[in-house]
C-alpha cells in the first residue's frame, strides 16, 4: 500500500492548508450559527463564501468527490483522505469546498437514480452550491433502523402520497428538495419494504413540527427538523430506484459518507493536538512549563499515537476502495466508524483537560469540539451497529475448533507434531 503523495498534489495541499486556516476559519468566528453556511439567504455570508469558492474553482479543488461528468475531478479516495484532514478542521471548509454533507451523498443519489429532469432541477444547482437539500430517513421511534419505518407510501392516480413523521432531517429548513424514505411494500422482506422519493420543499402538507437544536446550537438555531408529511403528494416518477430499493439507494451514500466523516475527524483533532502542544510551551504550574510535568507528556503522546492510528486506518481503507472491487473495504469503513468516535472524544477531552477552565469555556473551538462527541458516535448508524457489523464480518468464514480443545492447544498440538517428525 503506497500512501505517498503525487509531487503535483502536494503544492494543491500546501496551498489548501494556508487557505483553510487564513481565509476559511474565520469564517467559523463570523457566522457561528450551525446553520449559517446552509442557509442560500444569508447575503451576508454568501457575499464572504462567494470568492472564496471561486479561489477554490481556481485550483482546480472544487467538490473533488464528483466524477469528472458531474463536474468533479474524480479523485479518489486517497487524495479525498489528504484533502479532508485540511477540510475538517473548521465547519465552514465543506460548504466552501462544495463537499458539505447531506449533499454530497444527496448528489450521488440523484447522480445514480435521478431522471433527466430531476438532475436538470436540483442535481446542477446543487453541485454548483446554489442550493441546499435534507436526507429525511430517520424516524422518532425508529432511530436509523430501516426495519422499524411507519412513514408511508401508496400509489393514488398518478401520484405518491407520503405519510407519516421524520426526526432529524438535516436542514430541512433551508432546503430546496427532501430526499424521503417510506414504506411501500410492507409485506416484503424487511430490507425491500421502503422506497425513495425526491420531495420538492415547496409541496403542501410538509410540516416542520420542529428544529430541534443540537448540543452547540442556539435554541432557535436548531438545523435538525422533526417534520409531519400530511398526505404529500409526488408525481410516480418522483421515486428514485424501484419500489423496494431505498435501503440500496440509501447504502449508496453512507458509505462514502461514514468514510469522509473519518477523514475531517483526522483533521479537528490535529487542531485539538496543535492547541494541546502550544498550551504545553505556554502555560507554567509548580513552577514549570506544562510540557516539563510527566502527566502533561503523557497525554500528549498518547494523543498524538493514538491519531496516527486512526489516520493510518482511514488511509488503508481509501486505499481498499481505489484499489480493491466494490465492497472490499465495508468491514473497514465499520472499524474506522467505530474508532473515529473514542479517537476524538480522547484527544479533545485531553486537550480540553489541559486548558483547565478556559478550555471549557467558549473562548477556543474545544467546546465546540466537545459538544459534538456524541453526534459522531451516533450520525451515520451507532458504533454498537457498526462494531456488531465489524464483528460479524471476522466471524463469517471462521471454522469451529475440530475437538473438545482450541486449534491452538499446546498439548494437543505437541502430540501431533511428535506424531509427524518424532520426539525431539
Amino acid at each position: 500500500m503506497d500512501f505517498s503523495v503525487d509531487p503535483d498534489f502536494q503544492p494543491k495541499l500546501e496551498w489548501m492548508t494556508k487557505f483553510v486556516r487564513e481565509e476559511v476559519e474565520p469564517l467559523d468566528l463570523l457566522f457561528p450559527s450551525a446553520g449559517a453556511m446552509y442557509d442560500t439567504k444569508n447575503q451576508k455570508a454568501r457575499a464572504f463564501i462567494v470568492p472564496l469558492r471561486e479561489q477554490v474553482k481556481a485550483q482546480g479543488l472544487w467538490a473533488c468527490h464528483l466524477s469528472p461528468d458531474l463536474g468533479g475531478k474524480g479523485f479518489g479516495q486517497l487524495k479525498l483522505a489528504l484533502m479532508n484532514e485540511i477540510i475538517g478542521r473548521c465547519s465552514w471548509a465543506p460548504t466552501v469546498f462544495g463537499c458539505a454533507a447531506p449533499d454530497t451523498g444527496n448528489a450521488e443519489i440523484l447522480a445514480l437514480y435521478g431522471t433527466a429532469g430531476q438532475k436538470k432541477r436540483y442535481l446542477q444547482p446543487l453541485l454548483d452550491g446554489d442550493i441546499v437539500s435534507s436526507f429525511s430517513m430517520t424516524e422518532p421511534q425508529a432511530g436509523a433502523d430501516p426495519k422499524e419505518f411507519t412513514c408511508k407510501a401508496w400509489s393514488e392516480g398518478d401520484d405518491w402520497v407520503i405519510e407519516g413523521e421524520k426526526w432529524y432531517s438535516s436542514n430541512a429548513r433551508y432546503a430546496s428538495f427532501l430526499i424521503v424514505m417510506a414504506v411501500t411494500n410492507p409485506d416484503n422482506a424487511p430490507h425491500e419494504r421502503m422506497s425513495m422519493f425526491i420531495v420538492p420543499a415547496e409541496s403542501p402538507g410538509i410540516v416542520i413540527k420542529r428544529n430541534v437544536p443540537g448540543m452547540n446550537d442556539a435554541e432557535d438555531e436548531g438545523t435538525q427538523a422533526y417534520i409531519r408529511y400530511d398526505r404529500v403528494r409526488v408525481p410516480a416518477d418522483a421515486m428514485l430506484g424501484k419500489p423496494g430499493e431505498a435501503f440500496k439507494v440509501a447504502q449508496s451514500r453512507l458509505g462514502g459518507g461514514r468514510i469522509h466523516h473519518a477523514m475531517r475527524t483526522v483533521g479537528v483533532c490535529n487542531r485539538a493536538l496543535e492547541m494541546m502542544l502550544e498550551r504545553a510551551v505556554s502555560r507554567r504550574t509548580q513552577g514549570r512549563l506544562l510540557a516539563d510535568h510527566q502527566f502533561v507528556k503523557g497525554m500528549i503522546a498518547e494523543s498524538a499515537i493514538e491519531l496516527e492510528q486512526f489516520r493510518l486506518l482511514v488511509l488503508k481503507t481509501a486505499w481498499i476502495i481505489d484499489n480493491e472491487p466494490h465492497g472490499a473495504a465495508r468491514t473497514y469503513i465499520g472499524m474506522a466508524k467505530v474508532a473515529m468516535a473514542k479517537v476524538y472524544h480522547d484527544i479533545v477531552e485531553r486537550a480540553v483537560h489541559l486548558h483547565g477552565a478556559l478550555g471549557t469555556s467558549r473562548d477556543t473551538p474545544l467546546a465546540k469540539m466537545w459538544m459534538g462527541v456524541p453526534m459522531l458516535a451516533v450520525a451515520d448508524g451507532p458504533t454498537e451497529v457498526h462494531l456488531v457489523q465489524v464483528a460479524n464480518a471476522l466471524l463469517k468464514n471462521v471454522e469451529p475448533a475440530a475437538g473438545l480443545f482450541p486449534s491452538e492447544h499446546i498439548p494437543t498440538k505437541r502430540a501431533a507434531a511428535q506424531a509427524r517428525f518424532g520426539e525431539s
